[in-house]
């Protein structure tokens, strides 16, 4: 008896410790990974788990094992084990330690991984099956690891050394209360949040003069939502946008998937040009604060030309007020919408631009009737933005949060501005156009015969970024002097560095 039964116990016995010498390989902290030890453990069991590299039944390291192997406390490794058996992923045995739960994976399909060579493919011809093909227009491209160049000369960027940690953090903090977990958890249907709309409508819209219900505005994941949103409602295939030329592509391309009536309308330096290409507009986009991307101002008398113009060819305007309240070298002018005396002005805002694009936070305003329709098409897309982000935001204006980072933000852009005029002054082969009403950027026309696309790729063998100004002209030129430099993320000590580079490199191309 006892003989018969040794050899099958050893069997077992050498099973289980070569199972869990394997466990033992795989559990490894990964370096890229963040939050606390005990979070980080947790995280790393769950992934072997799921991706069944542990299967289930099998012995997981003692806590005592684990964490020498890992070099953390055992008490550290014991708590992250328990909140793995809370969870339902592993189980204890009395005497025998910790196990992988028989039916953690229960609820996932019974399937074998594909193989590598088929995995993705597909039979069909896509192409034939897409009615618009959004990867075949012309855009601008920024290089996804921006923030390892020393001198990005980027538009739309946030400084992490300005951004309001400790004050979002508060906020944040603020929402993982129970209270406010119950508000904003539930299901809202299309509704906004309402301290949100509060402080838009009594704080945000004030500031541009201007004063509308409640109900006439919408809250929009940034403002490349409310682009989208009219483009859909007010655009088909028979009617013509205007857009400025040069322009924003991003909307461009957005109307592009409407309609292929496209009408380029002129920009100086005043803006947008009044003129007869306005006539035979449905709608026309413009940015009238900063225009994008010369972030020229459109003065006063012109927009009660343009106001009355729309009023004569009965078509709507879609003003995009990005970076409004980055104002520093004079007063801002009121939005256009605050002139609006008929209605046909829609209004769009972000608070992405002043808080980080990440946010992914905007509003639009528009008549009542607008609004509805915008908020039935929104719920069809998304519902509505994150309530937890929209309460977040609400806390962050009504402390007054939003406030001083406006002004920290415009003292910092209007010193950064005054040395980057000061470095295009003095050695520039080329020439910036005046930003009236402050901004993050500056339009560069440089020498002629400059290939700006060509400057661009040179400069990336010296660390530098800039955005050729190529794309944002419709239809896209073949050859561009022009291009833009942002500093809403350059340090102020990069910038004569950053443009010595950059006009030594034009010298050497010119």
């Amino acid at each position: 008896m006892d003989l018969s039964l040794g050899p099958i116990w050893d069997q077992n016995n050498l099973y289980k410790k070569r199972q869990s010498s394997l466990t033992e390989y795989l559990f490894q902290l990964s370096e890229t990974s963040t939050g606390t030890l005990q979070s980080r453990i947790q995280e790393m069991m769950v992934s072997a788990i799921v991706n069944r590299h542990v299967r289930p039944g099998m012995p997981l390291p003692s806590g005592r094992k684990l964490a020498d192997q890992l070099k953390v406390s055992r008490n550290t490794v014991v708590l992250a084990y328990q909140n793995l058996v809370d969870e339902g992923f592993i189980e204890t045995r009395q005497r025998s330690g910790y196990y992988v739960c028989e039916d953690v994976l229960s609820g996932y399909a019974n399937t074998k991984p594909q193989d590598t060579e088929t995995k993705g493919k597909s039979s069909l011809d896509w192409k034939q099956l897409f009615s618009i093909q959004p990867s075949k227009f012309v855009t601008a491209r920024k290089e996804q690891d921006w923030q390892n160049f020393p001198y990005a000369f980027l538009y739309g960027q946030y400084d992490k050394e300005i951004f309001p940690i400790s004050d979002w953090r508060e906020c944040c903090r603020d929402a993982a209360s129970i209270s406010a977990i119950y508000d904003w958890a539930s299901d809202h249907i299309d509704q906004d949040n309402s301290e949100l709309i509060d402080q838009i409508h009594n704080k945000l819209l004030p500031r541009r003069g201007i004063f509308v219900e409640p109900d006439e505005i919408l809250v929009t994941l940034g403002a490349q939502n409310a682009i989208f949103l009219a483009a859909q409602l007010l655009l088909n295939k028979d009617k013509t946008i205007g857009i400025e030329n040069p322009g924003y592509v991003d909307a461009r391309n957005t109307f592009l998937t409407q309609t292929d009536k496209v009408a380029c309308l002129d920009v100086d330096e005043d803006g947008l040009v009044i003129d007869k290409k306005l006539d035979n507009c449905d709608c026309v986009y413009i940015t009238p604060s900063h225009q994008y991307p010369t972030t020229v101002t459109m003065p006063q008398k012109r927009r009660t030309q343009l106001l009355q113009k729309a009023k004569d060819e009965n078509f709507i305007i879609i003003e995009d007020d990005y970076e409004a309240e980055l104002t520093y070298n004079k007063k801002p002018l009121a939005a256009l919408k605050s002139q609006d005396s008929d209605g046909r002005v829609i209004y769009i805002g972000s608070i992405s631009k002043t808080l980080a694009p990440g946010i992914r936070l905007g509003f639009m305003v528009a008549p009542k009737e607008f609004i509805e329709e915008a908020r039935v098409l929104r719920r069809l897309m998304l519902k509505h933005p994150p309530s937890n982000n929209q309460f977040i935001i609400a806390r962050f204006l009504q402390r007054g949060y939003h406030d001083s980072l406006i002004r920290k933000l415009s003292l910092t852009l209007y010193k950064r501005s005054n040395t980057m005029r000061a470095q295009i002054d003095e050695n520039f082969p080329g020439e910036a156009l005046e930003s009236q009403h402050g901004g993050s950027a500056l339009w560069i026309k440089g020498p002629k015969g400059l290939d700006s696309r060509k400057l661009a790729e040179e400069l990336l063998n010296e660390g530098v970024l800039i955005e050729p100004g190529d794309v944002y002209f419709y239809p896209k030129k073949d050859k561009c002097e022009y291009f833009r430099l942002g500093f809403s993320s350059l340090p102020e000590e990069k910038i004569a560095t950053g443009i010595e580079k950059i006009v030594e490199k034009i010298k050497q191309l010119t």
